[in-house]
């Protein structure tokens, strides 16, 4: 029986009604307590799984004994409303907040769990929070921290990121920074005793703008890097010429570059300015050979994630990982988000006959 307050999930419903009922609770980052309860609940009625909970990331686990353990994933939150609440269902397509990214997928890995119960091999099932804000919230990495040993026994993962109901192997890495022009301040009145840092941060856009990114094969996939300015900042007042413009570069490294490699590549476009690294972050490799059965199994065509996932933090661990969830992850984030009934359908079955 489900205690007062705590919304009632039945887990054997078809995925897409469990797909909606997750949509109409709401679980904007920082606020999953809710839809946490829920599946919690739901899942500590399933005599085949034993639960945890760290924060409000849930984590169920058969003990079956089996000769290798596989993790299936997915998180909880989502961005903030756009006015796409509550979820509807029309033209084969469950619309709503979340939809896609990715309450669709954790309906699918919800009905595995419960309607699997003696897989061919044991699964561990992660349910985390805060996966769509800074890093340092991120409920899959406080359970690494925290309970280690939730996780470490995986011999592959697979993460229910939307990828179009197909697999899309490894992630790029990410590095931000900020590239410094310096100047001299001066009274507007009197331009010419300055030196002004913004117009000659005209020379760092130029090169950005010419800029070409390489096409790195990696496994036979091909992922395609970038490196963008987003953002430019000067000034300290309308009557002061600037001594400092700042621009800040987001670049999209392939997976074969170690973090190490990627600021070395970045510092040596810009040698003469200064360069802060603000952030870098890992990709993950496709790892094609030790995920390839599973990949047979789905019946799918394997592509290159072109994008950061948290398969990057399973690899940290020694775990490889792959993305294989329902929705086209190009409307994540979207007012009009929306999940094809067609891809819930895809990725259960798929999933259930490797289960099976």
């Amino acid at each position: 029986m489900t205690a007062p307050g705590i919304p009632a999930l039945d887990l054997t419903a078809d995925v897409v009604t469990l797909t909606r009922a997750l949509v109409d609770l709401p679980s904007e980052s920082g606020r999953e307590d809710v839809i946490a309860d829920a599946v919690d609940t739901a899942l500590r009625g399933l005599p085949h799984l034993s639960v945890a909970r760290v924060g409000n990331s849930v984590v169920a686990r058969t003990g079956l004994g089996r000769a290798e353990r596989a993790l299936i994933a997915g998180h909880l939150d989502t961005v903030p409303a756009a006015g796409n609440l509550p979820s509807r269902l029309a033209d084969g397509r469950v619309h709503g907040l979340g939809a896609c990214d990715m309450k669709g997928g954790v309906a699918v890995a919800l009905r595995l769990a419960a309607t699997v119960p003696a897989p061919v091999r044991d699964l561990t099932y992660v349910f985390y929070e805060c996966e769509e804000v800074e890093g340092d919230r991120n409920g899959l990495a406080r359970i690494g921290a925290e309970r280690p040993d939730l996780l470490a026994d995986a011999g592959l993962a697979v993460l229910m990121e939307p990828s179009d109901a197909g697999v899309e192997a490894g992630c790029q890495g990410i590095l931000t920074a900020d590239i410094v022009v310096e100047g001299t301040r001066a009274h507007t009145a009197r331009a010419w005793q300055g030196v002004n840092a913004a117009h000659k941060a005209g020379e760092v856009l130029r090169r950005l703008d010419a800029h070409r990114a390489e096409r790195v094969v990696v496994d036979g996939l091909e992922y395609r890097e970038g490196l963008s300015a987003v953002a430019v900042r000067a000034g300290v007042a309308g009557n002061v010429v600037p001594d400092a413009c700042v621009v800040t570069v987001n670049c999209r490294f392939a997976p074969s570059r170690s973090p190490e490699e990627a600021e070395a590549y970045v510092r040596a476009l810009f040698p003469e300015y200064e360069v802060r690294v603000t952030e870098v972050v890992a990709g993950a490799p496709p790892h094609l050979d030790r995920v390839g059965g599973l990949v047979a199994a789905l019946g799918a065509e394997p592509r290159p994630k072109l994008g950061w996932t948290d398969v990057a933090r399973f690899a940290a661990l020694g775990v490889p990982a792959l993305n294989y969830g329902p929705g086209d992850p190009s409307l994540a984030h979207t007012a009009g988000e929306y999940v094809p009934v067609a891809h819930l359908e895809r990725c259960e079955a798929g999933l259930r006959a490797w289960l099976s």
